[in-house]
């Protein structure tokens, strides 16, 4: 496969040479599957496993002493100070798993933490996926919550859960909560509370001390949420040049974010499969992997199908949206989700107070309320579980806000007439003769 990128009989035979040259070809074939251009970036990522099989020459080692150890080493050299690492250690990391694949290395063997750290942390994560229905993110973050508790209140020493009192776990979450992080405050304490029933049903803790966790301070509906008129939500959609594969993907993916609400992590996992042409609708899996069928609108179908046959690259994934550059793999997060949005805005000249994928969530939901939509159709567009989510979006009518003002205004000035002065009040009611 190396004559894909290479037709020079002496760069061939140089590749083929050395310690990796048996298995040069291989890796030339998973370069070309995953989409890496046979001009310049794949001749560079090759010539680099070049580099890589001279220096294991020149240090007498053969293609068996490959691991991770071995490629850092190799990726300090002052030599590879001129590339990045990042994106070498992206192709050397391909070598490793071809070569691992294909049975000339060995897969190293995942060392389990037996501490009773460890342990804990597995049980833990046992009991959210399994019994709290958890998805992978969440849990992490729920972990890295009760490392943080752990660590503070034991350190080093022997972890006594037994000894965990009320004013540890009080302390620790006044510690943690500053002034200006409600949302960390909120995942800190709902971390704790699984924790804690988590321990109590083990029998680790005589009282579960989940009663105890401290709320974060937060009012619910305090806020306004941040949205784009309708007309800026257009001039941000059309920023996409869709001349271009990468334009015609961010164009889709923008247009299921401002027409139908998605959020980041749904455009993420949306698949290929979960595009029902015959009847028009598209499966999201949405939080708490619940499935929700939504109508695919015609504006968001012939972009999906434009990016689909013209820009989205050949690739294995069955993920509905694909790097825009080699390797071709599935959008590895939401924040990448967020990041195209954040380009896009600058593109479009907008700068509003919040730049994420959410802020078409909400410019969704403020337009559907100025055409009059009800909170409750609102709601299940957005696909809310509970009405009360919904309510944040009637702070946004603010003609509505004003009628109301006008009327509790007019009955306060009524009632306090009635208060100061009952009986001119009563005199300029109108009166009825009938009985």
């Amino acid at each position: 496969m190396l004559h894909q990128f290479y037709s020079d009989p002496k760069v061939l035979q140089r590749l083929r040479g050395g310690p990796l040259g048996p298995y040069m070809d291989g890796i030339a074939s998973v370069l070309f599957e995953l989409g890496y251009p046979r001009q310049w970036t794949g001749q560079r990522q090759l010539h680099l496993l070049g580099e890589l099989g001279q220096w294991l020459e020149r240090l007498g080692l053969g293609v068996e002493d490959l691991n991770e150890h071995r490629i850092d080493e190799f990726l300090h050299q002052p030599a590879q100070q001129r590339v990045s690492i990042r994106h070498t250690r992206a192709v050397l990391r391909l070598l490793l798993g071809h070569l691992r694949e294909t049975g000339i290395l060995s897969v190293p063997r995942v060392e389990t933490d037996d501490s009773p750290l460890g342990r804990i942390e597995q049980e833990f994560t046992r009991y959210l996926v399994e019994q709290r229905g958890l998805v992978q993110t969440t849990v992490n973050r729920q972990l890295a919550a009760i490392r943080l508790f752990l660590g503070e209140r034991f350190g080093t020493g022997p972890l006594l859960l037994s000894e965990v009192t009320v004013a540890d776990v009080t302390q620790f979450v006044l510690r943690s909560c500053r002034p200006g992080t409600v949302r960390r405050g909120e995942a800190l304490v709902s971390a704790l509370r699984s924790f804690f029933r988590f321990l109590h049903l083990r029998g680790d803790i005589a009282v579960d001390l989940a009663a105890a966790v401290p709320r974060a301070a937060y009012w619910r509906l305090s806020g306004l949420p941040k949205s784009l008129p309708a007309e800026q939500v257009k001039r941000l959609v059309e920023s996409c040049d869709r001349s271009r594969p990468v334009g015609q993907r961010n164009y889709a993916l923008l247009l299921l974010l401002a027409r139908l609400g998605l959020r980041a992590g749904e455009i993420v996992a949306l698949r290929l499969e979960d595009l029902d042409w015959h009847s028009g609708e598209l499966t999201v899996r949405g939080k708490g992997r619940r499935l929700d069928r939504l109508p695919m609108l015609q504006e968001v179908g012939e972009a999906l199908v434009t990016y689909i046959r013209y820009g989205r690259p050949r690739c294995s994934t069955r993920r509905v949206f694909v790097r825009s550059t080699a390797p071709y793999r599935e959008l590895g997060h939401a924040s990448t989700v967020s990041s195209i949005v954040k380009r896009a805005l600058e593109r479009a000249g907008l700068n509003p107070a919040s730049k994420g994928a959410h802020l078409l969530r909400h410019s969704l939901a403020t337009e559907l309320l100025r055409q009059e939509a009800s909170l409750g159709e609102i709601g299940q567009i957005l696909r809310h579980r509970r009405p009360s989510t919904t309510e944040i979006y009637a702070k946004v009518d603010l003609e509505a806000l004003r009628t109301l003002a006008r009327s509790t205004m007019v009955f306060v000035s009524r009632l306090w007439m009635l208060i100061s002065n009952p009986h001119s009040a009563v005199s300029s009611l109108p009166t009825s003769h009938s009985c």
